[in-house]
C-alpha cells in the first residue's frame, strides 16, 4: 500500500481568508445547532458528515495557519476560546474541533513544499496519536509502516491521520539525529490507507468516533513523516506545547453549558416541598454562585497562563519548567473543575438528572470520560509534585517539560 500524495480541499473548504474573530464568531454561532445534534451525535457514536462540515465552516481547523500563507495564526488563547464556544453547543463536537486543529502545528514540521501545497485547503482535518505506537522501517524513499493506535479521535471524518512511530534499519531500533536512544517520527497518511477498527463504545464523548486505527505494510514517503517537535522557524505555534493550549476549552465550554442549563430551568422551577420557586431557594442560590465561582476561578488561571505563555515565546523567552508546570495544572483543574461543576448541578437537579433525556446525563458522562485522557490523570500532578520537589516526573512530556 502506499500513501497518496495528492492533498485535495475537501467539501465546503472556504478558501478565503477569516480573521481570528470571524472564527470565535462563527463558533459561538454554531453551538446552538450543535446543541440540537447532540443526541444524535452521541447515538451515532460519530460526527455526521453535515454536522463536520458545520464546524469546518467556522475555521475552526486553520486556526493555527501561518500569517504568512493567508491564516489568522491565532494565540493559544484565541483557540481555546474558539473550542470553548464550540463545546458549550456538543461536547464531541468541540474535542474533534480541538484535535483537528494541530493540522497547521504538523505542517510546520513537514517540508515546506509539503506545507505549501495545502494552503489551497486551509481547512484539512489531521487526527491521531502522535505517540509511538509500531514502527517505522527504512526503505528506500521512505518507510514501510506497521502499527496499530488508539483513541484516533475524528478518524471517522479526518482529511488525514497520523502515527506515532518509532524507526527500524533492517528490523533494529535506530537512534534518533539528536543522539536520542530511539527515533521518534510522525508519519501522516490518508484514511482509506488504514484499516478503522470500531472499538469505541464508551460512557461519554460517544460522538468523538475516537477508534482505534491500523497501518500494515503501508509505505509512507519521505516528505509525509516529521519529527515532532522540529518545526520550520520561530514563534509560538512551532513549540511542542502548541497542541495543548487548546485543549481547556472543552471542558470549560461543557461546564458553561451545565451551568446555564441550571439556571434555565431554575427560571420554572419550584422546590418540591415548599414550592418557593427556584429562584428564591437559598439552596439553589448558593449551589449555582458555587458553581459560577469555581469556574471562574479555574478560566481565568487558563486563559492567564495561556496568555502569559503566548507573550514570553512571542517574545523568544523560553517558558522555566515552573511556568509550564503551572500550565498543566491549570489543564487538569479545568477537567476536575467541570466535572465537579456537572456532578453538583445534576446532583441539584436530582432524579431528572438521570434520564438520557436530560442533557445533565450527557455532559456528567462525557465530562467523565475526557477526565481520563492523560492530560487529566494524576500522572500529571505526580509529575508537577515530583518536579517541584527534585523527584522524578513519571509523565515528564504531557507536563510539558522539555527534558
Amino acid at each position: 500500500m502506499t500513501v497518496t500524495q495528492t492533498l485535495r480541499a475537501p467539501a465546503g473548504t472556504e478558501t478565503g481568508e477569516l480573521s481570528g474573530e470571524e472564527i470565535l464568531a462563527r463558533a459561538e454561532a454554531a453551538a446552538p445547532l450543535l446543541r440540537k445534534r447532540s443526541e444524535e451525535i452521541e447515538r451515532e457514536r460519530r460526527l455526521p458528515a453535515d454536522v463536520v462540515e458545520l464546524v469546518r465552516g467556522t475555521g475552526a481547523f486553520r486556526v493555527a495557519m501561518p500569517k504568512s500563507l493567508g491564516g489568522p495564526e491565532m494565540s493559544f488563547a484565541d483557540q481555546c476560546r474558539v473550542v470553548e464556544a464550540l463545546s458549550t453547543g456538543d461536547a464531541a463536537a468541540g474535542w474533534c474541533a480541538m484535535i483537528g486543529m494541530d493540522t497547521w502545528v504538523y505542517a510546520r514540521c513537514l517540508p515546506e513544499s509539503v506545507e505549501r501545497s495545502i494552503v489551497g485547503s486551509p481547512d484539512l482535518i489531521t487526527a491521531g496519536m502522535i505517540f509511538p505506537s509500531g514502527t517505522a522501517e527504512r526503505v528506500p524513499g521512505g518507510y514501510r509502516v506497521n502499527g496499530r493506535w488508539q483513541f484516533g479521535s475524528g478518524v471517522t471524518h479526518a482529511d488525514w491521520l497520523v502515527g506515532g512511530l518509532l524507526v527500524t534499519r533492517d528490523g533494529e531500533p535506530e537512534p534518533g539525529p539528536d543522539g536520542e536512544p530511539v527515533h521518534w517520527l510522525v508519519v501522516m497518511g490518508r484514511p482509506d490507507e488504514f484499516e478503522i477498527i470500531d472499538t469505541w463504545y464508551t460512557t461519554g464523548l460517544a460522538g468523538s468516533g475516537s477508534r482505534d486505527y491500523r497501518a500494515t505494510d503501508l509505505f509512507v514517503p519521505e516528505e509525509h513523516t516529521f519529527r515532532f517537535g522540529h518545526s520550520r522557524g520561530t514563534g509560538p505555534l512551532t513549540v511542542q506545547d502548541a497542541i495543548l493550549g487548546n485543549v481547556p476549552g472543552v471542558p470549560l465550554g461543557v461546564a458553561r453549558a451545565v451551568i446555564d442549563h441550571v439556571r434555565e430551568l431554575a427560571a420554572t422551577k419550584l422546590e418540591r416541598v415548599t414550592e418557593v420557586p427556584w429562584g428564591q431557594s437559598y439552596r439553589i442560590q448558593m449551589a449555582v454562585a458555587e458553581a459560577e465561582m469555581s469556574l471562574s476561578v479555574a478560566r481565568d488561571a487558563v486563559y492567564a497562563s495561556l496568555d502569559r505563555q503566548w507573550e514570553r515565546l512571542l517574545a523568544g523567552i523560553e517558558p522555566t519548567e515552573e511556568e509550564q508546570v503551572s500550565n498543566a495544572l491549570t489543564r487538569v483543574n479545568a477537567f476536575r473543575t467541570a466535572r465537579s461543576i456537572a456532578i453538583r448541578m445534576a446532583d441539584l437537579v436530582g432524579t431528572a438528572a438521570i434520564y438520557r433525556t436530560s442533557p445533565l446525563d450527557r455532559w456528567v458522562r462525557d465530562l467523565h470520560t475526557m477526565c481520563q485522557h492523560i492530560l487529566a490523570q494524576d500522572q500529571i500532578l505526580q509529575s508537577a509534585g515530583a518536579h517541584l520537589l527534585g523527584g522524578t516526573p513519571l509523565a515528564p512530556f504531557p507536563l510539558g517539560l522539555r527534558g
